[in-house]
């Protein structure tokens, strides 16, 4: 997903065929697309949710992709990030939709539920609105517990817990935070992986939280440009995968 040099958006689907990658269909949409995912959606319908540069969730039916099955103008600004959780089989509870902003804000969203969002976290009044780059579900193990994890342009990282609707923990790592991701979204919450701007990743122990110092991590300075993604293999938690601007990709265990 993405866009083309004439500014419109596109969604290209693939299939591997003989260990070849083939085009199966490509369908241009009005605005750039930012982000997307599978999250939300049940393994039978696989609807993929996205986010673009005008602002709007939509989720798409694949097999029918003209107009979305879903579509809300969620923000006022690009769509920097999407999560989704409750889908797929992963996380307890409601299928759910995370999206994070320039606007500043972080909304949670049930498609059965038009035009508001189940939860808006936002600045208070007169604070600055920080540019919301990423954002990632997890602590879901159960119906009522569930997470999100927001990180920042300034290097702000926030924990939001859903169930009791508060601001469960921050921290600020000096540099903007590229990607955020949880070693597993349907378990008490284990292991939290954050990329930065200058090529440098923090690991959160989320099971050992100091009532003043926060969280006990430790950090890496793994590539020398910016480390755009974090990415952990379903098979086994204990492996991740960081994606640098350069090209590289390192596998840390």
């Amino acid at each position: 997903m993405g866009n083309f040099a004439r500014g419109s958006g596109v969604l290209q689907i693939y299939e591997i065929q003989h260990g070849e990658l083939q085009l199966v269909r490509e369908i241009e949409k009005a605005k750039p697309i930012k982000c997307g995912t599978f999250g939300a959606t049940s393994l039978q319908q696989r609807h993929l949710a996205t986010g673009d540069f005008d602002g709007s969730l939509n989720v798409w039916n694949l097999e029918v992709p003209e107009s979305p099955v879903y579509s809300v103008k969620a923000h006022k600004e690009i769509i920097n990030s999407i999560d989704g959780v409750g889908g797929l089989g992963i996380g307890d509870g409601a299928p759910e939709i995370v999206t994070g902003s320039r606007d500043g804000t972080v909304k949670v969203w049930d498609s059965r539920q038009k035009d508001t969002p189940v939860v808006n976290m936002e600045p208070m009044e007169g604070e600055t609105k920080r540019d919301c780059w990423t954002v990632a579900f997890g602590h879901a193990f159960n119906e009522q517990d569930r997470c999100v994890c927001a990180g920042y342009d300034n290097g702000d990282i926030k924990l939001f817990d859903l169930r009791n609707m508060s601001l469960r923990w921050e921290t600020n790592i000096k540099n903007g935070v590229c990607s955020v991701e949880f070693d597993r979204k349907d378990i008490n919450m284990n292991k939290l992986v954050a990329t930065s701007l200058e090529g440098k990743f923090h690991v959160f122990d989320m099971r050992t939280q100091h009532p003043t110092k926060g969280f006990a991590s430790v950090s890496e300075k793994a590539h020398k440009s910016t480390i755009w993604q974090v990415r952990h293999l379903p098979q086994n938690r204990d492996i991740f995968m960081t994606a640098g601007g350069a090209g590289n990709l390192h596998l840390w265990k």
